[in-house]
């Protein structure tokens, strides 16, 4: 199999054709969003289309959408000064505004006291393990959740969730805060009063087209069973590396988890190291959660989850996406097996 093979799907999506396709038709649109001329009620239109389009996917309500930079500007306008409890298995993002004080067990699951002063998210980014979300949970990181499983914002009963366009295979740079109606948050850049007065300044019309047509695809993918195809993939990946060695560890084998999603530890062999020989066999793979500025670190999630730090420091995340084959999982397989042959062969 020639040319490079793409396996890490959670720290971005490939970009769609559809977000393409509405990108570049949003190029041609002149208008202000804010504009009361015909150019800007254009681009209003076509704003207000892809909250829709994202709204329907969140099964939401088109006002209670909020566009933003991305979920981590999200995270900041939803959490900020209210000091509520997370857990340490939490996005940086997350952690930078809460307080960890939420225990979490060895399966991944966080217990949860008080809904309405906790940020909890509904899937890890790293392991896959999924969340059981209590009625009155004050806030949900929905990111990697997103496109991925059912999800309907106005069942959940929770007050504010937030997801990314990156991750469902829109453009980077562009989010979602969903709000419970009749909640508000105070803007924390000021400006033009966008965004009905919650997050002001002119908005990416390119990203939120994009966003749109991507959250709309999304959805067809998940009511056409895309993503149980995927699932299939990445159990096919399972149990081949299993059997093939007993040192390696699959973090939450059978537990609920995202069905694209595989991490799993084989002591003695860092992480980084085994990133670093995939990626020279052609797989880009990845050993944790993408946002660390480029630097590979021992999995702050595992340790959360109490592995220890030797442990932490050997994991390997698999995350597949809907354009992945059979023939790619095998090939990865091969590869990750000879590559480990090669590190046995030189302890």
């Amino acid at each position: 199999m020639s040319g490079r093979i793409y396996l890490d799907s959670n720290a971005t999506a490939p970009l769609r054709a559809e977000a393409r396709a509405a990108m570049v038709a949003a190029m041609d649109v002149v208008g202000n969003p804010s504009s009361v001329h015909a150019e800007g009620r254009a681009a209003k239109a076509m704003m207000e289309r892809a909250r829709a389009q994202v709204a329907e996917a969140l099964g939401a309500q088109a006002a209670d959408i909020v566009f933003v930079s991305g979920a981590t500007e999200a995270a900041a306008l939803a959490m900020a000064g209210r000091g509520l409890a997370v857990a340490g298995i939490e996005h940086d993002a997350v952690l930078a505004w809460g307080e960890a004080a939420l225990p979490v067990s060895h399966d991944g699951i966080v217990a949860i006291a008080a809904p309405e002063r906790a940020c909890v998210q509904v899937a890890n980014s790293e392991t896959g393990l999924l969340q059981n979300l209590p009625a009155g949970l004050a806030v949900s990181d929905w990111t990697q959740g997103f496109g991925k499983i059912p999800l309907a914002f106005d069942w959940a009963g929770i007050d504010m969730a937030f997801v990314s366009a990156h991750k469902i295979g829109g453009p980077k740079g562009v989010g979602a805060l969903i709000l419970r109606r009749g909640l508000d948050v105070e803007a924390r850049i000021k400006g033009g009063g966008q965004e009905m007065g919650r997050r002001h300044g002119t908005e990416n019309l390119i990203g939120i087209a994009g966003f749109g047509a991507a959250a709309e695809a999304a959805a067809q993918d998940l009511a056409d069973g895309v993503w149980a195809r995927v699932e299939k993939l990445r159990n096919i990946l399972e149990k081949t590396l299993e059997p093939a060695t007993q040192s390696t560890i699959f973090v939450g084998k059978g537990a609920p988890r995202l069905p694209n999603t595989s991490m799993f530890i084989t002591e003695g062999w860092k992480g980084e190291t085994q990133v670093m020989a995939m990626d020279l066999a052609g797989f880009a793979v990845s050993a944790g959660s993408a946002c660390s500025s480029g630097k590979v670190k021992a999995s702050g999630v595992l340790r959360a989850m109490g592995y220890s730090e030797e442990q932490a420091a050997c994991a390997l995340r698999v995350s597949l996406g809907p354009s992945n084959t059979e023939a790619e999982v095998r090939a990865f397989c091969d590869a990750w097996l000879a590559a480990r042959e090669k590190k046995l062969a030189r302890v």
